[in-house]
């Protein structure tokens, strides 16, 4: 494999970025896949931690390698909806989501469909699974090429700042992954939208790559928030402090105080930026999409820089929801 990787540290990344590499880089893959290893996955949203979700000793990787809570579950990544129908209950509703949103940015928590062949601790025990079906070309070419299904949260340490690049996986996991394959730059940057849909009502679990607005104009009817009520999450990305750099962050800030790094939006200028010690601009132009898909690496690099990251508002309309679930999510009291 010295002509289709480089090391990184521990962690062995493989070139999966041009029609050229991607066939051999994805067999290798399966390959450890199928040997109950864990492999770094690109998606269209961050990078994900990948492994066979049948199989109890790559699902107790997953949570070792991430110092990931038990009753936290993970989301299962499948080939297709026909898949998915395979393992849960698709409802007319689940099908309508699907038939407009995957392969994509979107996640279904439904009802799981027993026997199962998917390990306990992936659903936490739950009577439901969370599922969805990517966009990126390599994670549908991996999905095809193994066959089965795959649990893949995020591909770093629990509650830290998500991965979008394969040196971002390198640099987090290092050893605990076989390889990381490495298809480009994740291009959404956010999570996926999840939606409950095992109760009476959608239930917009977690803002993500699709928005509220495009989500409710297919449903053709609101999406209900769950309060907090401090019960175990049902699916992933409802921990209160979650997505957290080391630095703390200050939210919709007027002004930089001496010492912030700033994590700035737009092309208005808070008092002060002359304290910054870093800047970075996620929009300059003011683009919600922009400052997604640019999100989680900005946080990582002021991250190096500062130990207090000063953040500018950013509106919450369309893909700003999840811009800003995640900025209060790591901003939160640490446990």
């Amino acid at each position: 494999m010295s002509d289709l990787s480089q090391m990184n540290g521990f962690a062995q990344i493989v070139d999966a970025r041009s029609p050229a590499t991607a066939d051999a880089a994805v067999a290798v893959a399966a390959a450890a896949l199928e040997r109950g290893a864990l492999v770094g996955l690109p998606t269209e949203t961050v990078y994900g931690l990948a492994g066979d979700a049948t199989n109890a000793g790559a699902v107790t990787a997953i949570f070792a390698s991430k110092s990931r809570p038990r009753f936290n579950p993970l989301i299962v990544h499948a080939s297709s909806a026909e898949h998915v129908d395979t393992l849960a209950v698709m409802s007319p509703t689940a099908s309508r989501l699907a038939a407009a949103f995957w392969p994509g940015p979107l996640t279904l928590v439904l009802p799981i469909r027993r026997p199962t062949p998917i390990v306990d601790l992936v659903t936490a025990g739950l009577d439901t699974i969370a599922l969805r079906v990517p966009g990126h070309p390599v994670a549908r070419a991996l999905l095809s090429a193994f066959g089965k299904p795959v649990a893949a949260p995020s591909a770093n340490r629990s509650g830290g700042v998500s991965p979008t690049t394969a040196a971002h996986v390198a640099a987090d996991l290092g050893e605990k992954v076989a390889l990381v394959l490495d298809g480009g730059n994740a291009t959404v940057g956010v999570e996926s939208s999840i939606v409950g849909l095992a109760d009476t009502a959608p239930r917009y679990l977690r803002p993500g790559g699709i928005s509220r607005a495009d989500l409710e104009k297919v449903l053709g009817e609101r999406l209900l928030t769950p309060s907090d009520t401090g019960e175990k999450p049902i699916a992933p990305g409802m921990l209160t402090s979650h997505y957290a750099p080391a630095a703390q962050l200050r939210l919709n800030i007027q002004s930089v105080l001496p010492g912030e790094a700033l994590l700035a939006f737009g092309k208005e200028n808070p008092i002060g930026p002359e304290h910054a010690v870093a800047r970075i601009n996620l929009s300059p132009s003011g683009d919600v999409r922009e400052a997604a898909m640019n999100l989680f690496a900005a946080l990582r690099q002021l991250d190096t820089k500062a130990d207090r990251i000063a953040v500018m508002p950013i509106p919450s309309e369309g893909l700003g929801e999840a811009i800003n679930d995640r900025l209060l999510r790591a901003a939160a009291p640490r446990s």
